[in-house]
């Protein structure tokens, strides 16, 4: 359902299931990967053909290690829906001893959980209007906004909205995957590239908001 980038490193896909309630729908994700000496962003995004439940959204939490071995908390970093489904989130890594120097995908360093939660989009709400406050003001102005209320009400269905969308992106950085020499079989894409990508998707949204409308899901964008 899910995949994360974090910066010049395979994008993750192993995934786990955390939660799973009766009726067989699983609500709770995790995936848990080495902390990397410098992190401050990542991408999370839908694979493609995924779709939440109406009402639904994916709040996203992060629990980095404590370096004072307390117990490590996890904290909301913002979230995706069908309206909104990558972003890239900014995050504040503790400094652990020693890490700075080393190669922490490689090595054994301190482990990262990335929680993914699927809750309704009333409760999600409050806590990406929390993060936005906090994060404007600190400077960061990228909105987390779930659901854009001023855009014209489309005819196009959120699923095939959704998935030209991770398309589009999938469409562009593919021309820039490269092969990781230190993990044969595996490919990299450098986080400046979904950047450029975001930007330039961005802005086309703003010059012809209903271009995703006409768009063949195998162009580039």
């Amino acid at each position: 359902m899910f995949s994360v980038i974090i910066p010049d490193h395979p994008c993750l896909t192993d995934i786990v299931a955390v939660e799973t309630q009766p009726n067989g729908q699983t609500t709770k994700f995790a995936f848990n990967f080495p902390l990397p000496p410098k992190l401050t962003e990542l991408v999370v995004f839908f694979l493609p053909g995924t779709v939440l439940p109406p009402d639904t959204a994916a709040a996203i939490y992060i629990q980095f290690p404590d370096p004072n071995n307390n117990a490590p908390q996890f904290k909301f970093i913002g979230a995706l829906a069908n309206e909104r489904p990558s972003a890239i989130l900014k995050v504040q890594a503790p400094q652990i001893p020693g890490l700075q120097n080393g190669n922490a995908m490689a090595g054994a360093a301190p482990m990262v959980t990335l929680g993914i939660s699927l809750e309704p989009v009333q409760a999600v709400a409050p806590q990406v209007a929390a993060l936005e406050a906090e994060q404007a003001g600190g400077g960061a102005g990228q909105s987390l906004e779930l659901v854009r209320h001023n855009r014209q009400q489309k005819e196009i269905t959120t699923k095939v909205l959704a998935q030209r969308i991770i398309g589009n992106a999938f469409n562009f950085l593919a021309s820039f995957a490269s092969e990781d020499p230190s993990n044969r079989g595996q490919e990299t894409v450098p986080l400046k590239t979904f950047r450029d990508w975001w930007t330039k998707f961005e802005r086309k949204v703003e010059m012809d908001p209903t271009f995703l409308e006409r768009e063949d899901p195998s162009a580039s964008g």
